[in-house]
């Protein structure tokens, strides 16, 4: 794969902040609860200061929003979007379901995505026109269509459990192969690697999900919120699939408003 210098930059900063995440994982840290009611570490905060500095030394006159820091010009034409640790609550419970998620954005655009799970020991990465990879190797989504031989996984659904269309997604449940909740990147490497079909979520923020969209996107599939726009900075569901043709069916049974 022939890689750009943002791409390699992302990895980089990927690579150095599992160094830092290695270092707390198997240790003692103190956890402070953000107003969201969110757990916070000094190993979120460190990831994110590990990875800023390289990517603003690299390219300086770019935009930088990150979950723990904020936001660093961000009238900037580039924009790298930050979760240095996606999944804290799990890093804090002491079990692998966390990673770091690195993306960035171009005049409103996802072009370049990272992924990285150190308890997984799985990194996927993608930008825009090159393909999918992970842990080296390319990947693709899978062929599945038909709807009873697809499996469907559910992330945070909370707001979708409270509205309508909670029916459909019932109905769905029942209808499909299998039904799981992998959650968090996990599931969208699944989707990316062809190993399931669906995943939909309603609780979601866009630096939780930026860099997965690239990664399924360029591995051949569809990925949008649940009413079927593009991701924005305020975007909060998703609904992705292997398929244009299954994705569109789903959002015409959701419509989801």
């Amino acid at each position: 794969m022939r890689m750009s210098p943002f791409l390699k930059i992302a990895i980089e900063a990927a690579q150095a902040a599992q160094v830092v995440i290695d270092k707390y994982y198997a240790g003692e840290f103190e956890v402070e609860i953000k107003p969201d009611q969110s757990p916070v570490t000094i190993a979120d905060i460190e990831t994110e200061e590990t990875i800023k500095k390289i990517i603003l030394d690299a390219f300086p006159d770019h935009g930088f929003f990150g979950e723990e820091t904020g936001k660093v010009n961000e009238d900037a034409d580039y924009n790298w979007l930050i979760d240095p640790i996606d999944g804290t609550k799990s890093f804090v419970r002491g079990y692998p379901f966390f990673s770091t998620q690195i993306a960035l954005m171009h005049k409103g655009e996802l072009i370049v995505g990272v992924s990285n799970a150190p308890g997984f020991k799985e990194m996927a990465y993608a930008e825009k026109g090159q393909g999918a990879w992970l842990n080296g190797e390319k990947i693709e989504v899978g062929d599945i269509t038909d709807i009873s031989k697809a499996t469907l996984s559910l992330g945070n659904i909370a707001t979708v459990a409270s509205k309508p269309q909670w029916q459909t997604v019932g109905e769905l449940v029942q209808e499909v192969h299998r039904i799981r909740g992998y959650g968090d990147f996990y599931h969208y490497h699944l989707l990316a690697s062809g190993k399931i079909d669906i995943v939909l979520e309603s609780d979601v923020n866009i630096l939780d999900i930026a860099a997965l969209s690239v990664i399924v996107g360029e591995a051949g599939g569809t990925f949008t919120d649940l009413s079927g726009n593009a991701l924005t900075l305020d975007t909060t569901t998703v609904l992705a699939c292997n398929s244009a043709a299954t994705h569109k069916a789903l959002l015409d049974r959701l419509n989801y408003v």
